[in-house]
């Protein structure tokens, strides 16, 4: 299986390695250096104003000589890192800090503080004073509103590339620690996400090929456990439907080969003459009878599909329960008049209406007192209870009979299945009744429960709605 998944991701975070990369070598650097440049630009004008009200207009009111303010100078100069000059409104150098007194030949050619604009500051040569790029500052020396010079500080840009190295070295290593960070949240996806999803791929692929013993060691509390989970049963679920029907097939093929081949024989025994003709009629009884079983299988079958399909249509009406379990058992008098068996009916109230599907329910009492008679002892009794409870109505049906075996009774509702106790008094069975019972109970949405021992009796419960007046 390709690891697909896995180079995506590491794909991905070589992306966002080298996307991060280049944005801080680019974009941070730049707005780094700006930053820089800004912040240094305004301590500078500060420092410059300072001294422009100071110092430098002292000396043009005679209070202070230039030597004076040269030394004052050469201290600021220090803490700033920088180079302060004072000129007179032509651009002639009075003093600068590094020199001291300039000469007086000495200015700046083309000096012209306009082109300094709405700013207090400009990046360059500072009218080609400079051979490298140097931050300026200038702040207007005035005396009674009159500008009589003005303040420069110059600091090389080089000096801010260093600051701007220096913060880039602190983003390249806190860039390392979130690539870091980064790589080790990949791998615990990979570890928590990719390598669980490959034994879940491994798993469908094993169950693909029918392979339903597979199982998928994954057991956290999230949503690929509760995927694995999922599977695992569906795994369960499958391997038991695959049971299931290899069991419904040879129950189908057993049920259906043994009154077809009395069928085949007896009819063949009847055209060969081994059958002499006074005694056909009973062999030909046989035969209807054989027919007829297996008209009920059929019949069965076709029942079992139609509630199988979902949104089986129930034509949901009001009736007296009461009166359809009396009418019901009034149906089996004559069987029961053979076996010596009676009816004991509790119910409740003079009537007791419910909404249902009157024939399907009919159905349903029928195939559980017909299954109560085949396995009752002869001169026992049947009772019929019904009971109100949480605007439901308990239908009881209970017997005396041979009853189920424990490890039979959540196999009962299985297609065909029938008891080691029954096969030796229910031949004419299908063994489709009682799961025709729960299907109907089901389309009901009620439920059906039985309680049963061994050689005491069976009693099945089901429930219905009370009908509610509008």
């Amino acid at each position: 299986m390709k690891r697909i998944l896995y180079l995506k991701l590491l794909a991905g975070y070589v992306i966002f390695a080298i996307l991060s990369f280049l944005t801080v070598a680019t974009f941070t650097s730049h707005a780094a250096l700006n930053f820089i440049q800004k912040d240094t630009a305004s301590t500078l004008y500060r420092e410059s104003k300072l001294l422009a009200s100071n110092y430098a207009a002292n000396y043009y009111r005679g209070t202070m000589t230039l030597e004076d303010i040269s030394s004052q100078f050469s201290i600021v100069s220090v803490y700033l890192d920088a180079d302060i000059w004072l000129v007179d409104q032509n651009g002639n150098i009075l003093i600068t800090s590094k020199n001291g007194t300039a000469p007086p030949s000495e200015s700046i050619p083309g000096f012209d503080i306009t082109v300094f604009g709405a700013r207090y500051y400009q990046i360059g040569s500072f009218f080609n004073t400079f051979e490298e790029d140097t931050l300026s500052v200038f702040s207007p020396i005035s005396i009674h509103y009159k500008v009589q010079g003005y303040l420069l500080i110059h600091k090389p840009v080089s000096g801010l590339s260093a600051l701007k190295d220096g913060f880039l070295n602190i983003s390249y290593m806190t860039l390392a620690v979130i690539m870091f960070c980064a790589l080790a949240m990949v791998w615990l996806f990979i570890y928590t996400i990719c390598i669980p999803l490959r034994k879940i791929t491994r798993a469908a692929q094993e169950y693909s090929t029918g392979n339903f013993e597979t199982q998928i060691s994954i057991h956290s509390n999230d949503e690929i456990g509760y995927l694995a989970a999922s599977l695992n049963y569906m795994a369960l679920e499958l391997s038991t439907l695959e049971d299931d029907q290899r069991k419904f097939i040879a129950n189908v093929s057993h049920d259906f080969r043994s009154p077809l081949t009395s069928i085949k024989g007896y009819i063949e025994a009847i055209m060969d003459g081994t059958i002499p003709y006074e005694m056909q009629d009973k062999y030909l009884n046989i035969i209807l009878h054989e027919t007829e079983r297996l008209n009920k299988l059929t019949e069965g079958m076709l029942e079992l599909n139609k509630y199988g399909v979902k949104g089986t249509m129930l034509d949901i009406s009001k009736f007296d329960i009461n009166n359809i379990i009396k009418m019901v058992a009034q149906s089996f008098e004559g069987t029961c008049k053979e076996k010596r068996i009676s009816f004991e009916l509790i119910l409740t109230g003079q009537t007791c209406f419910v909404s249902a599907d009157i024939s399907k329910i009919q159905q349903v009492l029928y195939n559980l007192i017909d299954n109560a008679i085949k396995f009752s002892h002869i001169d026992s009794a049947i009772t019929i209870e019904t009971t109100e409870k949480n605007e439901k109505v308990f239908i009881s049906v209970k017997d005396t009979g041979i009853g189920i075996p424990k490890d039979s009774i959540k196999k009962i509702w299985e297609r065909f299945y029938k008891t080691d106790l029954s096969r030796g008094k229910d031949k004419k069975g299908t063994g489709l009744g009682l799961s025709i019972v729960k299907e109907i109970v089901l389309a009901h949405n009620e439920n059906i429960n039985v309680i049963s021992t061994e050689g005491v009796g069976t009693e099945f419960i089901f429930t219905l709605p009370i009908y509610q007046m509008e």
